[in-house]
């Protein structure tokens, strides 16, 4: 892992406002000329052009299998998924594909699907990454058209998945489509494609996936099209990603719930007291006050604050919390939200002292930040500013590693070509707030490997919200992209 900061460079921001100029960076191995002369690229062009109305047509069809992968929801559909996404890479001309569980302990893993085309002799190996459950689709009256039923609207295709992540599902389909029939038994790269099904629940199998299955996932380059872009027409490389830890803090304050108006006063009720202990996570500017947790900085590229308030849907009286830079606060330093509540329902309340609540808390962590130490740090917290002495809990949840990459490498230069010729942009380098975990244990068991993040979404495709869409032009961009990557690493050998 390197730094705590973010190798930044682009050449436009979201606003299209001047930024500082790029990094020097190293001399191209493989330029945008290298990776697509003129008569190639035109003919790579039309090749994945011809394939975009199916592409979005198998698109559609994966959507509307509603494959939630929350333990809560009907596993069958994740099987279908599987099934699916497992006959569109034969389909494509891989010559292996399998559908593959794992065990890790008493649990198994939702499906996953392999498929394996070996590379010819002297010519690298490419994992391809991306994942086919989708988040549960909340409540049906909050989206404008039904999640599981794909709907285009001014140029989006709305639909749970559509976005994340089904469309890197398709953009892997597509460009081995479009570049299989064009390689002979000895050309192009080996492709490795690993379509997982449980990285919605946080991918608790991903490390016995990869002890089952490491050699059969052995790659020179993995792609992880996970992400997003800069913004709609500008592409990206994801260089970092924050980390996680999550746990649940339980207040207690009496054995029993007692009437409100005869006890009320001397006792601060639980719910109370939980509300006075999670206000201690954030200072009065907004920025975490969890004491030893480790912060970076951006300092070549920011977030227009107009913009991000817009993305993000903040309502015009709130105010931004945290200090410095907006990118510094989305992909540098910590960042603490309460995710859930436990405590009695407003309807069914009575006039109690409630004598017990839970919350859930997530804590995003800066790059270089070990997960263990950040959890130890918010536990001491925790426990450190119990009010009046309430007896606290604290039980720990998930974690997971951030990530940061190698932009050095031979792959992200040809990757940078790819997508600056495919959007006809400027790639950008950025941060990104969410969390990738299963990275870092790719990046532990493949240590030579080049990971390459990157993604379709844009700032508004509301990954895991309502109305969750995909930019079609931008689609068909990025399976163009991929395309050109593919090549230009075939051409590497």
């Amino acid at each position: 892992m390197k730094g705590t900061s973010p190798v930044a460079g682009p050449t436009a921001s979201r606003t299209g406002a001047a930024v500082p100029p790029e990094r020097p960076r190293p001399q191209r191995l493989c330029s945008v000329a290298d990776v697509s002369d003129d008569t190639r690229i035109s003919s790579l062009r039309a090749a994945s052009a011809a394939q975009d109305a199916t592409t979005r047509a198998d698109l559609e069809a994966l959507v509307r299998i509603p494959s939630v992968s929350a333990r809560a929801f009907d596993a069958g559909h994740v099987h279908a998924s599987a099934a699916a996404v497992a006959d569109l890479l034969r389909g494509a001309g891989m010559p292996r594909v399998d559908v593959v569980t794992a065990r890790a302990g008493d649990l198994e893993s939702h499906p996953a699907v392999i498929a394996r085309r070996p590379a010819p002799a002297g010519a690298p190996t490419v994992l391809l990454y991306a994942h086919h459950d989708v988040q549960p689709p909340g409540r049906d009256g909050d989206w404008s058209s039904p999640p599981f039923e794909p709907t285009e609207r001014d140029g989006r295709l709305f639909g749970r998945g559509a976005a994340d992540d089904k469309a890197g599902v398709m953009a892997h389909v597509h460009a081995l489509r479009t570049l299989l029939p064009t390689w002979g038994p000895d050309e192009g790269v080996g492709v490795t494609v690993f379509v997982e099904g449980e990285e919605e629940i946080g991918s608790p199998t991903f490390a016995a996936f990869l002890t089952e299955h490491r050699e059969a996932l052995a790659a020179d380059v993995i792609v992880v099209a996970d992400s997003g872009n800069w913004r709609v027409g500008v592409p990206a490389l994801t260089t970092t990603l924050r980390g996680l830890v999550d746990c649940d803090v339980t207040v207690d304050v009496l054995s029993h719930a007692v009437h409100s108006g005869v006890n009320g006063g001397p006792v601060l009720d639980a719910l109370t007291s939980l509300a006075r202990l999670l206000a201690t996570l954030h200072d009065e500017n907004g920025d975490v006050a969890v004491d030893g947790l480790v912060r970076g900085h951006a300092p070549l590229v920011d977030l227009d604050e107009a913009t991000f308030r817009a993305d993000a849907g903040v309502l015009p009286e709130v105010r931004l919390a945290g200090t410095g830079t907006i990118a510094d606060r989305l992909w540098t330093k910590p960042a603490i939200a309460v995710t859930g509540l436990d405590a009695t329902p407003v309807d069914l309340v009575s006039n109690t002292l409630i004598p017990s609540a839970r919350a859930k808390i997530s804590m995003r962590l800066a790059p270089g930040q070990d997960p263990a130490a950040a959890m130890t740090a918010l536990r001491r917290h925790l426990l450190a500013n119990a009010p009046f002495g309430a007896r606290v809990r604290v039980d720990d949840g998930d974690e997971g590693q951030a990530f940061s990459a190698d932009t050095s490498t031979r792959a992200y230069e040809v990757a940078r070509a790819a997508l600056t010729e495919a959007f006809g942009a400027e790639t950008v380098e950025m941060g990104m707030g969410g969390s990738i975990p299963f990275i870092a244990d790719l990046s532990a068991v493949y240590p030579r490997a080049a990971i390459l993040v990157t993604g379709v979404e844009d700032p508004d495709s509301r990954a895991h919200g309502a109305d969750e869409s995909l930019h079609l032009a931008d689609f068909a961009r990025a399976c163009l992209g991929e395309v050109l990557l593919l090549d230009g690493l075939s051409r590497e050998s």
